[in-house]
């Protein structure tokens, strides 16, 4: 992606993609959300040093990696300052299974499991009972202690979405508006999402490859599925703020006036 077709939320490192500010977006009480403070990324290993200068200012607290073990063994977190690294793997019956790469995926046949079915299921899935989410959110409940905080899964888009999602609802950002940083995604991710094309169009057929790629593009159902999975669980989100994380009313606005100016 050029620099100038960059969204402004988008950090201009070289060595990280979808790597996005949270601050900027406007709450339903008209606050905004603070920039600085919390950021959205994909794998963080290929940092540059140049990188790392340019993220020193922002003085991270916090590095949290929702992979499994051998993803994040394969490209581990590099440390940042002086920021924690943690890894609770939002996937937790992924984390003893062996990383299997794109080539080995498309060559066994495995991307036949690859699905908008199989990640309906996994959206639906994930917010619930995720020791992952309970302890980013744990983070969230002070957030003068861990902020500001990067999150990140391996492109930033699945499993991060679901946690970006978490955190803009709990600070007031309308759920439309939380849609719109979701699919952004599909933006920031494109070049990556061509090269995947690329490789996998070696192993697939093209009926095959159309259905990949309708699967792998971000789509509204798939948020809505988790939020649908949330309301059918718990009624609201506020009554699943304070089951699953222990965030009442009085601390849902402690937080949000850290987090918003």
């Amino acid at each position: 992606m050029t620099q100038q077709l960059m969204p402004a939320c988008l950090l201009p490192l070289q060595g990280a993609f979808n790597f996005r500010d949270m601050g900027g977006i406007r709450t339903s009480d008209g606050r905004t959300v603070k920039q600085g403070l919390l950021f959205r990324a994909a794998e963080l290993t290929g940092l540059t040093a140049e990188d790392m200068r340019f993220l020193e200012p922002v003085g991270l607290k916090t590095v949290f990696d929702y992979r499994n073990r051998e993803e994040a063994g394969l490209k581990p977190d590099p440390a940042i300052g002086s920021a924690s690294l943690i890894r609770i793997p939002a996937n937790a019956a992924a984390e003893d299974k062996p990383h299997v790469s794109m080539e080995q995926l498309f060559a066994s046949g495995m991307h036949k499991h690859f699905t908008a079915d199989m990640l309906l299921n996994m959206y639906a899935e994930l917010p619930i009972r995720n020791a992952s989410y309970q302890h980013l959110m744990g983070l969230l409940r002070s957030p003068e202690a861990h902020l500001p905080l990067v999150h990140h899964c391996a492109g930033g888009r699945d499993r991060t979405g679901i946690g970006s999602m978490l955190i803009l609802l709990t600070l007031g950002v309308p759920y439309e508006t939380v849609m719109e940083d979701y699919l952004l995604s599909n933006v920031t991710l494109a070049e990556f999402h061509q090269e995947l094309y690329t490789s996998a169009s070696a192993y697939l057929d093209p009926s095959e490859m159309n259905a990949f790629r309708s699967a792998m593009e971000l789509q509204r159902r798939y948020l809505d599925a988790s939020m649908a999975a949330i309301v059918q669980h718990y009624e609201s989100f506020e009554r699943y703020l304070e089951a699953e994380f222990g965030i009442d009313a009085e601390l849902r606005r402690r937080i949000q006036d850290y987090c918003l100016e």
